[in-house]
């Protein structure tokens, strides 16, 4: 097959058409979007639920969407920045973090839909595979899918930490084990026991455990805000398992408090048109005593 060049004339450019403004911008994968999105046709407008996780370098953004021509909607959300407010005060991104946040947005929409009663989840936590069934003569479970977006979905990534949590959490997101920390490719089969030591923290325990041993200065340096809030790798499994029950206790969003400011003004208020008429005649009346003052001077 030999080789065409594309010759970019004037008929070239008068049918090229730009892509989509977020495909131009690297942030939006429509390929899977249109997956993601598109209902069936016999469900008419019923929403079809998308699980998002985006990840930034300090915070774990979740939230259920659905799509409408108009945009998406997002029907609740839950941060990793809510979770000191559980007791997790740092490490707000790694893998634990992300399983909290999942729980968290899970528990949330449940309490939201008035199912948080009918469908607890996983109260313990194994690390083995679970998945949410619909209760007989009940309202069926809550269902969505994942949304990654544009980030590898490699084994043991954080977004996976974010669905389990929200799996254990009450929600029905369809799921395999492939891609949980502890999967073996070779056997094909899920060791639960590693993928409980990343729900718990314990492969940042034992990290923490064994620099503290070779390195005391990195250990101060790399986990001093750890040291800060008196975390050791010895009491980490227990802020984790607290934060869960504190999560399933009371999942509603704290809004943050209204502060009162008061603003300054950097230029003079306006006057009003009595105020202006007063100004002027204050001004009048000034300037005749200075010129009556002046005459009498001149005498």
């Amino acid at each position: 097959m030999t080789l065409v060049k594309v010759v970019k004339n004037r008929a070239y450019f008068m049918r090229y058409q730009v892509k989509y403004r977020r495909r131009r911008e690297g942030k939006t994968d429509y390929y899977a979007r249109k997956r993601l999105v598109v209902q069936d046709k016999n469900k008419y407008n019923t929403p079809k639920y998308r699980m998002i996780v985006r990840i930034t370098n300090k915070d774990i953004i979740c939230q259920i969407a659905y799509a409408r021509i108009q945009g998406d909607i997002i029907v609740c959300a839950a941060y990793a920045h809510e979770l000191p407010r559980y007791g997790i005060k740092v490490g707000l991104t790694n893998y634990a973090a992300a399983y909290c946040t999942g729980l968290l947005l899970a528990r949330r929409i449940l309490q939201k839909f008035k199912l948080d009663g009918i469908y607890k989840g996983a109260e313990e936590i194994t690390g083995e595979h679970y998945n949410i069934e619909s209760a007989d003569g009940k309202p069926g479970a809550f269902k969505c899918y994942l949304d990654t977006g544009l980030v590898r979905t490699s084994t043991g990534a954080r977004i996976f930490g974010a669905l389990k949590g929200a799996a254990d959490g009450g929600i029905d997101i369809p799921h395999g084990v492939k891609r949980f920390p502890g999967y073996d490719p070779e056997s094909k089969e899920l060791d639960a026991s590693v993928h409980r030591r990343h729900i718990l923290g314990q492969h940042v325990s034992e990290y923490m455990a064994s620099l503290q041993e070779d390195d005391e200065d990195s250990y101060k340096r790399q986990f001093s805000r750890f040291i800060k809030h008196g975390i050791t790798s010895e009491n980490m499994e227990e802020m984790y398992t607290k934060a869960h029950a504190a999560i399933r206790k009371n999942p509603k969003f704290k809004p943050k408090a209204t502060r009162e400011v008061q603003k300054k003004r950097w230029n003079r208020a306006k006057l009003s048109l009595s105020q202006r008429k007063d100004r002027i005649a204050q001004k009048k009346a000034s300037f005749l005593r200075a010129r009556e003052a002046a005459g009498s001077d001149e005498e």
